[in-house]
């Protein structure tokens, strides 16, 4: 065998990746620490070098999510591939290594050596499957397959349903049991072609990362190999046997709902018999019973005509739906889930409050006015409004610690550093860079910290580390024209400032109406920590500040 290429422990939250692109070819011969493939998280994205020189065979095809640790691809070495090394050692296998190949079946490695080397041996051994032999195995390599990792909080699985029984051939990524989680259920694929035998009963409870099957090396029907062996027995054995390739387009799943799809159809009260499956072998899928409706009761024979009229009438309505009605389903990225995931465990396990303000931003407008070419000139970096809010940010982060600190477990952990998180819309969702000890930055350096670390992330370069351990998220929705809004708490955070749109608004000032620039303030808080009186003065402080700059100069 070549040597095996896993997927390296990428960070310590993730516990799964996506396999981006290969950028070699299936069979082709690579070099030490040459790219091969790019592996996309929920975070980063990741470059997979080649751990040796040789011919590249791919085992997980490009789009597919899997977990850390899993063979995703084998090289073997001085430039031969594996699959084809495997042949002539099966081939050179003589007859005395009889007893060690009968025992194949307890001991994957000694299969793998041997080959099988004959179709008595395999046969005689192998009672749950006596008709595929020694040789329908092949002299491929055994494949175990591993319960991959679903999901953090998941730490084992049951086996819902076996749809390939043991000893029966599967095709690589052909769909071969059902797997149910506390949460969620998932489809089992092969990742080989051969022989399947089962390692897992169907109802067992297993742990991620236990052995749930092996895929014995060989791609040949059991079908036609146990036809030439019943042939020489009697003659009516052909009549069987020529029967056997029409019933090789059905399968176990072949009509078989899913579990959400089986769930779906019981709420309808529609038999899964009445409804056609798009997935795998004919299976039911979810979205098939989404969109299966209940068939009114059958009428006799004889009314048939009589309910002809009545079913052309949806006909006739139909030509009424006009114009393009084209629908597009695209796989959820694994940012986009970590997000949607992240988002809904925030709302559910914070008691979160959002609290309003409004600031004039006329004092800063004009200060910015006044030296904003001086300042890029001096600095190579311009002078927005970011830096304004993160330095406000700073200062009344110190007189309110509680907004700046977070629950762990059964204690508050307060922070004596101000570490900003600055929310940035990147190509593949969004994304929250940190800003470390911004209380010691001065307003050029935090401009320059949010252009290097805005650049990172639109070029989606952004490492785990630069995306962790902010103290306190600042999130600017105005940019895209939002007027207020309610910013869900980034955790294990306990707050989050909202900026809003700037708009020409009718104030009440000195006694008089006067126009000014105004911008809504939003802060979101856990209320488990923060009271309301800390938030609203902290969200009262940074509008003082904003409204009068001078403050943040003077520290006053």
């Amino acid at each position: 065998m070549g040597l095996e290429i896993k997927i390296p422990a990428v960070g310590e939250s993730i516990t799964e990746v996506t396999i981006a692109k290969w950028l070699k070819k299936d069979g082709e011969t690579v070099k030490r620490d040459e790219v091969i493939a790019e592996l996309e998280s929920d975070k980063a994205t990741f470059e997979l070098p080649a751990e040796t020189d040789g011919v590249l065979s791919i085992r997980v095809a490009e789009g597919e999510t899997i977990g850390i640790g899993t063979t995703i691809a084998e090289i073997g070495g001085n430039g031969v591939a594996s699959a084809p090394a495997a042949a002539p050692a099966a081939a050179s296998t003589s007859a005395p290594a009889a007893d060690p190949i009968s025992k194949g079946e307890e001991n994957p490695q000694a299969s793998n050596q041997s080959g099988y080397g004959g179709s008595q041996a395999g046969s005689a051994n192998t009672p749950t499957a006596p008709a595929t032999g020694g040789a329908a195995s092949g002299g491929g390599a055994t494949v175990e397959m591993k319960i991959p990792a679903v999901g953090e909080s998941i730490t084992e699985v049951t086996v819902s349903k076996w749809l390939k029984e043991d000893g029966a051939q599967v095709q690589r990524d052909e769909i071969i049991a059902e797997l149910e989680s506390d949460k969620a259920t998932f489809e089992l694929p092969a990742e080989g072609s051969g022989t399947l035998r089962h390692a897992a009963k169907e109802g067992e409870t297993i742990g991620i990362g236990a052995t749930i099957a092996r895929i014995e090396g060989g791609s040949g029907a059991s079908a036609p190999a146990a036809a030439p062996a019943a042939a020489p027995a009697a003659s009516q054995a052909a009549p069987a046997a020529a029967a056997a390739p029409a019933s090789s387009s059905t399968s176990y799943a072949t009509g078989t709902p899913s579990p959400a799809a089986g769930k779906i159809l019981g709420e309808k009260g529609i038999n899964p018999a009445d409804v056609q499956g798009s997935g795998r072998d004919g299976r039911i899928t979810k979205e098939d019973a989404q969109n299966a409706q209940a068939r009114p009761a059958a009428p006799a024979p004889a009314a048939a005509p009589a309910s002809a009229p009545a079913k052309a009438a949806p006909a006739q309505e139909a030509p009424a739906a006009s114009g393009n009605r084209n629908v597009r389903r695209e796989r959820m990225s694994n940012l986009r889930k970590t997000v949607a995931r992240r988002l809904v465990s925030v709302k559910n396990e914070t008691a979160m409050l959002t609290t309003f303000n409004e600031v004039n931003m006329q004092p800063i407008m004009d200060l910015r006015n006044k030296f904003k070419d001086k300042f890029k000139e001096k600095h190579s970096v311009g002078l927005g409004f970011m830096s304004f809010f993160t330095k406000a940010v700073c200062v009344a982060l110190k007189e309110w610690p509680a907004v700046n600190a977070q629950i762990d477990g059964t204690d508050i952990v307060y922070n004596d550093f101000c570490d900003i998180s600055i929310a940035v819309s990147a190509p593949k969702g969004l994304v929250v860079p940190v800003i470390r000890n911004a209380e010691e930055l001065s307003f050029d350096g935090i401009e320059k910290e949010i252009v290097r670390l805005a650049t990172l992330a639109r070029d989606n370069k952004l490492t785990i580390e630069q995306m962790t351990g902010g103290t306190f998220t600042i999130t600017n929705g105005g940019v895209f024209g939002s007027m207020m809004s309610t910013p869900i708490i980034n955790a294990p955070q306990s707050a989050i400032l909202g900026m809003h749109n700037i708009v020409q608004r009718p104030i009440a000032e000195n006694g008089q109406v006067v126009i000014r620039p105004m911008m809504y303030l939003a802060l979101s808080y856990d209320h488990r920590i923060i009271d309301g009186r800390e938030s609203v003065s902290f969200l009262v402080r940074v509008k003082e500040l904003l409204e009068d700059p001078t403050r943040l100069l003077l520290g006053v």
